[in-house]
């Protein structure tokens, strides 16, 4: 952007800081230059707040901290600075220098002028300790609302200037030149204090100081100088634009009184509290590139911006998609999370006709006046959301509300993604009372190599992809799931199902080493599905909404969902409706690959572990037979630490869980249909030649079956219902929650006892309940099927499978389940049954 276009987007018909000067008699004065006091004017704009050591606070138009700008506007202010180093320093300096950005204003602005030298590593101040990190250096800013900055970089050489593209001669980058950067250099006191700190440690030859605004005055102009002189070492300065701020006497105490005067007349508005019936915020997910860190707290390379920048266009994208049609959108970074915000703002410009900008929250508490002569004309005000070291405490958005956003994209890192954030007087909320669209990008926190507990893996494995989500994979929307497995759409997995059955009996053959024929039902059966769904729609919703509220009690309000796929995976989603619309919680949710056997997919838990505390991990599943996939979880949950072998289900027949919305076997209508009510996604499959020791475990969508897909259909249905059947979920889940739940596994011994009686002598062929019959009779061979006597509207879709398939439906007296599916002990391809007749071919 030109000069003179930078100038029209940023000027305003009113100084932005009229008001100010107008009361308090403060003036900003150009450097002496034609046109001098008008840069500057276009740049600054003035706003008060209460510090007992600066009354007025100088408002950048081109930081992206308290004014929305063009993203490629605030990158551009940056990368030119960058470029203005580099001619000062030389190239062969220039490959030796490394960049510091202050915290938090700056941090965004520090790592464009980086980007500008195009080969500096890059490293912020922080206010945020991370345990287990050294401390590489610290220093005051006097004049700060938080005055302690942190140095945690990673690679503890590197402010010794002693690291570089190569370990091959750590020389070569001894007394690398120091860049400093902030938006302002008012006094030079946070400049000399940082300088004094670390040549203290580090000693180097050369700084150079990088600055939006050189403000010093005539008495501090010299100061830096002196300095230099006095440490031995050359101090360079530059800056955009220089000029003075005059300040009359009294200033503070008038400004004091001015501002105890307007925010008593309350022109800053109260914290907003806003219902649980608000549309809650849309969860983007961004893919970032693992490996790559959210910012430059522990350091960023140029080996990271190569990783970042070809990936910023798809990020972008994904973000756009979600826009709809959102015509002013504004991303909104977090505190010192500025440029991954920024960078997805500049590459959203060119994925979108709509007018884009950017801005951060922050720390630092201003006076709001809604004036177009004041810089700041609106706040909002929300709880720190990231578990602050310093406890918590408000935090701030400036010149959002009222500024006409139809679209709001806040970016925070994953620490800072809290039950603080989603409360109801949290930063999500109050952005949903001034725009109609709130969308929420998460980047993984970074945390440097080697720490302890789950945080040292969230790196790694960096070889893992992103979760596959719909409409590429998957019938469902891309937010309400993400598929931890791998697409094998295009190979030949099907096998008839008699001679899967021989190969799974004979042991010459895993059952999830192939899929079983997805035939389409016939529409006599896809009419029993409507049926039943129609009835039992209303018992489904309640049993999500009590299992969703005893897992949000008792797991925290922030768990990540995890289902196993393919039958937890229309619960997880549900579950994640039921939170979003009481709640307004906007869940994470996964589906990974557990086979009976073989374990859970240990890639996916490397995922998980990676982007999520395994604490906040509730695996999920549709309901429990026997109890196998619950022990099978528990065994292989042993070689990972901090995830909960527990599993919330909707429905425990079997009385293996202690997180259940019922135990009564009932009807469950996504056990009637295959893929087609779940998303159109097979079994998953773990094959040696097809999943290797890198990989998630596989799965096929099914496109062709879209014409007969219900899985919206189920899942709108059963969430229609969910107003109906709050009270009754309130009040059982709050008797749950005092209620001794203890498994009982009188499920695995009623089987164990079936298992004797009919002299199968083999428990894994015996499925009790309707879920585990209705699989029987669909993709195994049946022999029989156990029905308890006096089962109603729960069992016609098996009496309809059972009679097209020739099984036998024996009415039993004393039956813990519904009904229990037995497979054929003695299979031969003339057992009954095996011609699936229940279904009619593709």
């Amino acid at each position: 952007m030109s000069e003179r276009a930078a100038r029209k987007e940023t000027a305003n018909v009113v100084w932005s800081g009229s008001w100010v000067a107008q009361r308090l008699g403060v003036e900003l004065v150009g450097d002496g230059k034609p046109d001098g006091d008008r840069e500057l004017r276009d740049l600054l704009g003035l706003a008060l707040r209460r510090n007992p050591k600066r009354a007025h606070l100088l408002v950048s138009n081109v930081l992206g901290k308290h004014v929305p700008q063009k993203p490629s506007l605030v990158y551009g202010v940056g990368f030119e600075l960058g470029r203005r180093v580099r001619e000062l320093l030389g190239d062969a300096e220039a490959h030796r220098a490394v960049v510091l950005g202050y915290a938090e204003t700056a941090t965004g602005l520090g790592h464009a002028v980086a980007d500008g030298l195009g080969v500096a590593p890059y490293l912020h101040s922080t206010r945020r300790p991370v345990e287990g990190v050294e401390r590489a250096g610290g220093f005051e800013e006097s004049h700060s609302h938080a005055t302690s900055h942190l140095l945690l970089p990673e690679d503890p050489n590197l402010l010794a200037g002693e690291c570089g593209p190569t370990d091959a001669d750590t020389d070569a980058y001894a007394d690398a030149p120091l860049v400093l950067v902030d938006d302002e250099f008012s006094t030079g006191n946070t400049v000399l204090n940082t300088i004094r700190a670390l040549h203290e440690r580090y000693p180097r030859s050369r700084y150079v100081v990088v600055a939006l605004v050189d403000m010093r005055s005539p008495a501090d102009q010299g100061r830096l100088t002196e300095f230099a002189a006095e440490i031995g070492a050359r101090v360079d300065l530059v800056a955009r634009s220089s000029g003075t701020v005059t300040l009359p006497e009294g200033v503070l105490e008038k400004g004091r009184a001015l501002v105890a005067a307007h925010e008593g007349a309350g022109s800053a508005g109260p914290r907003a509290t806003v219902e649980q019936g608000r549309r809650p915020c849309t969860r983007v997910d961004l893919q970032w590139p693992a490996g790559v860190p959210d910012g430059g707290r522990h350091g960023f390379t140029p080996a990271h911006r190569a990783a970042l920048e070809p990936v910023l266009p798809a990020m972008a994208a994904r973000i756009a998609a979600s826009l709809g049609e959102a015509r002013r959108v504004l991303i909104l970074g977090f505190e010192e999370l500025m440029y991954a915000p920024l960078r997805l703002g500049t590459a959203l410009e060119d994925h979108t006709e709509a007018e884009v900008r950017y801005s951060t929250t922050t720390r630092s508490p201003v006076l709001a006046v809604d004036d177009p002569g004041y810089a700041i004309r609106s706040r909002l005000v929300f709880p720190a959301h990231d578990n602050p070291a310093d406890g918590p405490g408000d935090r701030y958005a400036y010149n959002v509300a009222g500024a006409g956003f139809d679209a709001v994209v806040v970016t925070i890192d994953s620490t800072a993604d809290t039950p603080e954030l989603h409360a109801p007087d949290g930063l999500l909320a109050q952005l949903a009372a001034h725009t109609d669209h709130v969308l929420l990008a998460v980047v993984p926190s970074y945390v440097p190599s080697g720490l302890p507990s789950y945080v040292s893996e969230r790196q790694e494995p960096s070889m893992l992809p992103e979760p596959l989500r719909g409409p590429a994979f998957s019938s469902y929307a891309p937010d309400e799931v993400g598929w931890l497995l791998q697409d094998l759409s295009d190979t030949e997995l099907e096998a008839p199902t008699e001679e899967r059955e021989e190969a799974i009996q004979s042991g010459g053959a895993h059952y999830a080493e192939s899929l079983p024929v997805e035939y389409q039902p016939s529409a006599q059966y896809q009419s029993l599905f409507k049926a039943a769904l129609d009835l039992s729609a209303a018992r489904v919703a309640r049993a999500v909404g009590t299992v969703t509220e005893t897992v949000l009690a008792e797991r925290g309000a922030r768990p990540v969902l995890v289902s196993l796929a393919r039958a937890g995976t229309p619960v997880g989603v549900l579950m994640r409706r039921w939170a979003r619309h009481r709640h307004g919680l906007d869940l994470p949710h996964y589906a990974v690959s557990i086979v009976r056997g073989r374990g859970i997919d240990a890639n996916a838990l490397r995922w998980l572990a990676a982007h999520h505390d395994p604490a906040d991990v509730v695996f999920v599943d549709g309901w429990t037979g026997k109890g196998a996939i619950t022990r099978e979880l528990s065994a292989a949950l042993d070689g990972f630490d901090g995830f909960n072998p527990e599993i919330a289900v909707l429905a425990d027949p079997g009385g293996c869980v202690r997180t259940y919305g019922t135990r009564e076997d009932f009807l469950i209508p996504s056990a009637c249909l295959n893929s087609t009510v779940s998303g159109l996604i097979s079994r998953t499959v773990l094959r040696s030649d097809l999943v290797g020791p890198d990989d998630f475990h596989g799965a096929k969508f099914y496109r062709e079956l879209a014409d007969t897909d219900v899985s919206g259909h189920f899942l709108d249905t059963v969430a229609d219902h969910f107003d109906e059947v709050a009270d009754a979920v309130d009040a059982e889940a709050k008797e749950l929650l005092a209620a001794d739940r203890a498994p009982t596994w009188e499920g695995w011994a009623a089987v164990e006892r079936i298992s004797e009686e009919y002299g199968i002598h083999d428990v894994n062929l015996v499925k009790p309940g309707v879920g585990e019959t209705t699989r029987v009779l669909l993709r195994r061979v049946p022999w029989k099927i156990l029905a308890r006597r006096g089962a109603g509207a729960d069992l016609e879709h098996i009496r309809l499978l059972a009679e097209q398939r020739g099984v036998p439906v024996e009415e039993i007296d004393e039956l813990p389940y519904t009904c229990v599916g037995l497979i054929n002990p003695k299979y031969t391809r003339g057992a009954t049954g095996a011609d699936g007749k229940a279904v009619e071919s593709k």
